[in-house]
């Protein structure tokens, strides 16, 4: 009897987590089909709703948020903290919205209407060289799934490692959006095979290395506290030779993006263990720069420091 009642609770469980995916990506699709009518200014607007009914409403992640900024940031005051929560919550919302506003953007003219691109001497270099492959590493920092889109179009198409939502329906969806202008994307069990054959084949690599580490494999300090740290992008492009850029996606304020782009020095190092975790703190202490420049872009929803914790 235990075990046919155990068997009925887990397809209750079953049903009830289907049904739930259902409704979500019901409710992603109809907002989806609302805000595709919506002109980007009233698209701001509701950013602005929604992100402070998560912020003010529900208070979703509030106390993480809160504890998040004001570990990071102790020198500022309870003020100031809440301004740049406030702004937080409205730049998820944007970002959310962005994306579901991506199938709008159909080409180049389209991508160079809402995003400049500024890159430092050394990314233009390797651009008009078009000889050799690079690793592009960013953070869940401003709008990084446009971002994705827009360097697709105007610069060159890019695989992005993309870790797989548990609403596969949602997940779909996504990875449908990310690839319908000439991106395409690989999940982290392939990527190391995928990942090292695309840049020995001078493509370009996409990740964002700002998450923590379930598996626990390396550590170190992100913003000023002890956590894991994702090496994945050190390994790829010390392993196939190529150079290391960092990307960031900052608002203009005016419904436009500014993507900056910055190359991580690797000409001293070399394939090893000691050189990757070497090149691993270089481009996290350019991730971190641009977070304390601008802390409201970045997403402090996210429990970053959960595996690092004394």
């Amino acid at each position: 009897m235990s075990i046919e009642r155990n068997r009925r609770t887990k397809r209750v469980k079953r049903t009830m987590r289907s049904a739930s995916n259902t409704v979500t990506y019901g409710a992603v699709m109809l907002l989806g089909a609302l805000v595709r009518k919506l002109s980007r200014k009233q698209t701001r607007r509701l950013a602005c709703v929604i992100g402070d009914f998560m912020h003010r409403g529900i208070g979703l992640r509030r106390d993480l948020v809160y504890r998040n900024l004001s570990l990071t940031f102790p020198e500022k005051s309870s003020e100031e903290i809440g301004r740049i929560a406030t702004a937080m919550y409205r730049n998820v919302a944007g970002t959310l919205l962005e994306v579901l506003r991506l199938p709008l953007i159909c080409n180049r003219d389209d991508a160079a209407a809402l995003v400049d691109i500024k890159g430092d001497e050394a990314f233009w270099e390797w651009h008009r060289s078009g000889t050799t492959g690079a690793v592009m590493v960013s953070a869940h920092y401003g709008n990084w799934e446009l971002m994705a889109m827009a360097f697709g179009l105007l610069i060159c198409p890019v695989t992005i490692i993309v870790k797989r939502l548990r609403n596969e329906r949602v997940d779909r969806k996504m990875n449908e959006y990310r690839t319908m202008r000439g991106n395409s994307v690989v999940y982290p069990k392939q990527s190391v095979r995928e990942g090292l054959r695309l840049l020995q084949s001078g493509g370009t690599l996409a990740i964002l290395g700002d998450q923590s580490d379930p598996d626990e494999v390396n550590f170190g300090e992100f913003l000023g506290r002890r956590t894991t740290m994702f090496h994945g992008a050190a390994f790829f492009a010390l392993r196939a030779n190529v150079p290391l850029f960092v990307p960031t996606c900052t608002s203009n304020g005016d419904g436009r993006y500014t993507i900056n782009i910055t190359r991580v020095n690797t000409a001293d190092l070399t394939f090893n263990k000691a050189d990757i975790a070497t090149l691993a703190v270089r481009y996290t202490s350019a991730i971190e720069a641009q977070i304390r420049r601008r802390p409201e872009e970045w997403f402090w929803l996210h429990d970053r420091w959960k595996r690092g914790r004394d």
